[in-house]
């Protein structure tokens, strides 16, 4: 079939492919080089000796083709140094002969293709490099993909675990990283809350901007204000110098205010006055201040809860809550205990500059068998311990020191609602039962509709 080389191709890549001619006719080459050049996709160089062509190579060309008799050197040797230097580099043999033997070694040595020069040479080559530009297409398409992928999943520096709750809260990660929307994430001490704060951060347009923490709970009442919203000198005693608070610092970033419920109700009203207008007074200052910092909440608290039980601003909660996230305690996440374990073990190793340690079968029958009250915080200090406990190269049960009685004395030991006990005890047959309401009112020999109601007013969360 005879090719026309001005037919218009659809082309997978609109970068030009790059090609090179090598072949020490003047005649042909001239030929090849004009008729390859008919195409716009095409940029066509030629060579008429090997030196400088090899010389040429670290332009990169997409492909080059190749007379297999040249005066100084055989065209399987110009083949072995093409892919010496760049073994990207694809490779068309032209021969005046047919032989069989040679074609072979020489697609297996890595050419591309083996063409004999007679009448129809010309097609194809055109319809090699057709299938060459398509073949590269799918190539950078396939790459592309898996850098796009790459891009929108690799959270691993963060949150690590591949279970389906853990993927869920991947997800909705995703979905945060694509808009400043505010988000609020739930979940029980030590399950990685802040974690997955910096993960949408560090993955979203504000990666560059200042990542700033407060701990609500873990300020005195008295100094929380200043904190967050800075103060001026002489704004109250000790007040030597001007403070900037938090939401200044974190001007253009994100701000992750932690344990959010604990804010003192007094103060709620000022944090909604600063997220409405987006500026602040500092305290004992006049001057208005513009802030524009992307909000993230966490508490281990029911928000909604908090609200009905008058310890919550009802218009802050609905500022606040924007896209939920809760974060599933660990022991919802079966074997990512024994993945976050090896991580936690490997990185303890690397820094102590010890040798790494693995855990014995038991030692990881013990580890999953155990509650974790404490989360992915607790299995941190469990594991480092382990590996400072272990003798040898195997960590081993006798090295993993857990408390026992901590199933029942995580739930007995806080001074909970009753209201606030049943939510934790459904909760958890709701995770352990994957979501299954019949199954878990027939477990507890509860009704029904009570839960189904709890779900409904987002006191229970059915995965």
């Amino acid at each position: 079939m005879c090719v026309n080389p001005t037919t218009n191709y659809s082309m997978r890549d609109s970068n030009p492919l790059k090609i090179f001619i090598l072949d020490d006719d003047v005649w042909y080459g001239s030929m090849l080089h004009h008729y390859l050049s008919l195409n716009p996709d095409y940029e066509v160089h030629r060579f008429d000796n090997t030196q400088s062509f090899l010389k040429s190579l670290h332009q990169k060309p997409d492909v080059v083709t190749l007379d297999y008799s040249l005066p100084d050197i055989t065209g399987a040797e110009v083949l072995t140094k093409v892919k010496e230097i760049n073994p990207d580099i694809e490779v068309i043999i032209i021969s005046g002969q047919e032989d069989i033997s040679t074609a072979i070694n020489l697609l297996k040595n890595g050419a591309f293709d083996y063409i004999v020069k007679d009448d129809e040479t010309k097609e194809r080559i055109w319809n090699s490099l057709l299938h060459l530009r398509e073949i590269k297409g799918l190539r950078k398409e396939v790459e592309t993909l898996q850098k796009e992928v790459k891009q929108k999943y690799d959270f691993s520096k963060y949150i690590i675990g591949n279970s389906e709750e853990i993927r869920q809260v991947l997800r909705l990660v995703e979905k945060a990283t694509k808009t400043n929307i505010t988000v609020s994430i739930t979940g029980e001490t030590g399950s990685g809350k802040e974690v997955v704060a910096k993960a949408i951060h560090y993955n979203s347009d504000k990666a560059k901007k200042p990542f700033v923490a407060v701990n609500v709970a873990a300020i005195p009442k008295d100094l929380i204000e200043s904190e967050l919203f800075g103060h001026e000198k002489g704004a109250f005693t000790g007040a030597h110098t001007r403070r900037i608070g938090k939401f200044e610092e974190a001007n253009g970033g994100t701000l992750f205010l932690d344990e959010i419920a604990e804010l003192d109700i007094n103060l709620q009203a000022k944090l909604l006055r600063v997220l409405q207008e987006k500026e602040l007074n500092r305290v004992g200052g006049n001057e208005v201040i513009p802030v524009n910092a992307r909000i993230i909440v966490a508490t281990h608290r029911n928000l909604l809860e908090e609200v009905k039980q008058k310890n919550f601003r009802e218009d802050l909660y609905y500022r606040l809550i924007g896209l939920p996230i809760e974060v599933p305690p660990l022991r919802a996440r079966g074997n990512d205990i024994l993945i976050l374990a090896k991580h936690f073990v490997d990185n303890f190793c690397k820094e102590n500059g010890m040798s790494p340690k693995t855990f014995s079968p038991e030692a990881q029958q013990k580890l999953l068998k155990y509650p974790f009250p404490g989360n992915v915080r607790e299995l941190k200090s469990v594991c480092e311990l382990s590996v400072v406990m272990a003798d040898g190269d195997t960590i081993l049960p006798e090295n993993i020191s857990l408390n026992s009685s901590a199933s029942l004395s995580d739930l007995l030991n806080h001074e909970k609602t009753l209201k606030e006990y049943e939510r934790q005890i459904l909760q958890h047959f709701l995770d352990k039962y994957k979501g299954d309401v019949l199954l878990v009112a027939k477990k507890l020999d509860i009704g029904k509709s009570t839960i189904y109601r709890m779900i409904q007013a987002g006191e229970l969360i059915q995965r």
